[in-house]
């Protein structure tokens, strides 16, 4: 039997060996699931919530023990990895509210004669290939609406965040969720790849866009629903009447949380000239603050890297800003001891013609360059393959709205960053991908509209 090694990032401590699944398992598994769909879409909706319900229990109660094994397989800090469950939570209380209401059958005709209603099928059974920077959240947007409008879920948790993955798994087979309509498939790529060569209904998956390209050439042809959230290189614009302070604080924070590993962070920043070297000062003195430890300290800010190749990346576009002209101010390397470790980086006096500036660097690093004015700042934040977020801190709301309204992101920002709210829909441009999580609309995404033409006889 195969195995997959976790090893803990921060330390490299070798935690434990796992068993993973092979094309022969997934299939059954799969067919599992497909035999168990109809009786799931089939129990009243007062049930399938009612399951949920225990499930946000459990995840409450067990919130402690759920962070720490986090912390252990990717490095978060316990304290954010709690912050994480805890979204979770009121996500799931989203989907509860609105679930009846964003599949109820609608009349939206009646002559007397003729009725035309618009019904809400579920799309049967789905993949959902997960994320390990937010597991909880981005497999939480996925897996919480599917199962409650009536789909059987095929769940790929990261090879990252595998035993995460098992405590979902378990938590919500716990809360009366059938063991085969939410069956986990453990491993990596390769694991991946089979079950994507199931008979699947839907594939939702979070992470790479070069790993996201490969699933749309093979899914693709196959008219099945897809969506695919990807990366990011999230600007924000501070403009010359922002509270500098406040900017500096926030953005700081934006760019680094989770280490850094988020495809909303704030990736590089545009600062009006009047305020540059002030905002630089704020900056600085923010990201000299952040405490790097032990992630299960819960006084500790910066955690581990989870995946220790991302090091590389990381300090080949320090070299390549500073060989270009930026100015390192703070760390820009790894830190010297076991485990994947990187310094809180600062680079000023950035510009587009480096790797910094353009690629996602999915770390604790980032850019800031200076800029003339508005023009100048739009131009740069909407030069990128990516239209995940964008931001601008200014005190004047019509001149947010008027720059915002030009830049190409899925969600914007005024006086905020690196927020995601299960109200509004989760989306984005270009090479960020395509679909559609949270809100109504990431509810009704795991369903298929049915047109119904009713006459009387």
């Amino acid at each position: 039997m195969t195995t997959l090694k976790i090893f803990n990032p921060a330390n490299g401590e070798h935690i434990v060996d796992v068993p993973t699944d092979d094309a022969a398992s997934i299939a059954v598994k799969v067919a599992q699931a497909r035999a168990a769909q109809p009786r799931w879409a089939a129990t009243p909706m007062a049930e399938r919530k009612a399951c949920m319900v225990r499930f946000r229990a459990l995840l409450a109660e067990r919130i402690g023990s759920l962070a720490r094994t986090l912390t252990s397989e990717m490095g978060k800090p316990v304290k954010q990895a709690k912050n994480e469950i805890n979204g979770l939570l009121g996500r799931i209380d989203y989907f509860l509210e609105k679930v009846d209401s964003a599949t109820a059958t609608e009349t939206v005709m009646n002559d007397g004669g003729t009725t035309e209603r618009i019904g809400h099928d579920p799309l049967g059974v789905i993949a959902n290939i997960s994320a390990w920077n937010y597991p909880y959240f981005v497999g939480g947007n996925v897996f919480v609406p599917a199962l409650l409008t009536g789909n059987a879920v095929v769940y790929k948790p990261s090879e990252f965040a595998t035993l995460t993955g098992w405590h979902i798994t378990r938590l919500l087979h716990e809360a009366g969720i059938p063991e085969d309509v939410f069956v986990p498939v453990i491993g990596g790529g390769e694991v991946g790849a089979a079950l994507l060569a199931q008979k699947l209904d839907g594939v939702f998956f979070t992470g790479s866009y070069a790993t996201g390209a490969k699933i749309a050439t093979i899914i693709g042809p196959r008219m099945i629903r897809m969506q695919l959230e990807l990366g990011g290189k999230d600007p924000i614009y501070v403009c010359e009447d922002a509270d500098v302070k406040v900017a500096a604080e926030s953005l700081a924070d934006g760019a680094m949380y989770n280490s850094g590993q988020s495809c909303c962070s704030v990736e590089r920043i545009y600062v009006h000239e009047r305020i540059y070297e002030a905002f630089i000062t704020a900056f600085e003195a923010t990201v000299r603050s952040f405490k790097v430890g032990d992630p299960l300290d819960e006084a500790t800010y910066i955690g581990a890297i989870t995946r220790a190749p991302q090091l590389a990346i990381l300090e080949a576009q320090v070299a390549d800003a500073v060989a270009k002209g930026a100015r390192l101010l703070v760390g820009g390397k790894r830190i010297s001891q076991a485990g994947n470790w990187f310094e809180p980086t600062m680079l000023v006096d950035a510009n587009h013609s480096m790797e910094l500036m353009r690629e996602e660097s999915f770390g604790p690093v980032i850019g800031i360059q200076k800029v003339s004015g508005d023009e100048e700042a739009v131009a740069l934040m909407n030069d990128t393959r990516y239209g995940l977020t964008a931001g601008v801190f200014t005190r004047d709301a019509k001149r947010a709205t008027a720059l915002l309204a030009q830049v190409n992101a899925g969600s914007v920002y005024w006086n905020c960053c690196d927020r995601v709210s299960p109200r509004l829909p989760w989306s984005g441009f270009g090479d960020s991908g395509i679909g559609v999580t949270l809100s109504t609309y990431g509810i009704q995404t795991f369903t298929r509209p049915k047109a119904w033409h009713l006459r009387q006889p």
